[in-house]
């Protein structure tokens, strides 16, 4: 019971410290973790706007671009804000009070929070001020996008240690994630796609995310193709894969000799 209270105090002072760290010292703190998203959004609905009259689901652009924006950057942030979990922790981690374990939970907790938030703010101004009137299962959004920060987890926990020890698989993850963003189903319905497209693209499980989430904000897309099991499946391996490879690597860790 002690040793679980001594992890609960160091993990909410590091989510505390990782808060002032990272807002605290740069102007407009969260102010700008919420324009960022906004002006994506905004910007990706003034360009598809002038090509279509109508986006491929319902008739709000703002939310169809949002519906598949949001759950990609609750991957993306949550997977680049975890693989630098020990390079801006390293002085703490000299501590023997302080675990690696400690400090990717912190890290969780504040991405996930943050992205919540900033997707809360932005889904209600769309609501009141684009008119959508429509019905949404608000439980099956969390259940997207939670699947999509934990395999953010599970993906930044294993660069962790891959990029410490392989700086040239840095570069082969960063070409490999780039285009993500566009062959995800951010800007498309990916169950729209002719074969083989469509197969192919639906081994990306942000795919299914994007659709898992989709699905959820307009009930009466069928989402032809969406494996929830999959996704999940997927992110515990990942999981699993990042904590046998930092257990494996806490003596380096420890000692900086990653």
């Amino acid at each position: 019971m002690k040793l679980i209270e001594q992890h609960l105090r160091v993990t909410a002072a590091l989510i505390v410290r990782e808060m002032a760290t990272r807002y605290g010292s740069k102007p407009g703190g969260y102010l700008w973790a919420v324009f960022d998203p906004v002006a994506h959004v905004a910007m990706m609905t003034i360009i598809f706007q002038a090509f279509a009259r109508t986006p491929a689901l319902g008739l709000s652009f703002p939310l169809f671009f949002a519906s598949g924006y949001l759950p990609f950057t609750f991957y993306q942030r949550m997977c680049s804000f975890m693989a630098g979990t020990m390079k801006a922790n390293k002085a703490l981690l000299s501590y023997p009070v302080v675990s690696p374990f400690d400090a990717i939970v912190s890290r969780f907790i504040l991405q996930f929070m943050t992205d919540a938030l900033v997707s809360i703010l932005i889904l209600v101004a769309i609501i009141e001020f684009g008119g959508v009137s429509q019905p949404m299962n608000f439980a099956g959004m969390m259940e997207a996008v939670s699947a999509a920060a934990v395999l953010g987890l599970g993906i930044g926990t294993v660069n962790i240690v891959m990029f410490a020890r392989m700086p040239i698989y840095e570069q082969i993850f960063g070409i490999i994630n780039r285009p993500m963003f566009m062959v995800s189903g951010v800007f498309f319905l990916p169950d729209t796609l002719p074969e083989p497209f469509r197969d192919t693209l639906l081994y990306n499980p942000l795919v299914h995310i994007i659709m898992w989430f989709r699905s959820a904000i307009y009930t009466e897309y069928r989402a032809d193709g969406l494996d929830k099991g999959y996704v999940i499946e997927f992110a515990v391996v990942c999981i699993v894969l990042g904590l046998m490879l930092l257990t494996t690597s806490m003596r380096e860790i420890r000692e900086d000799r990653l």
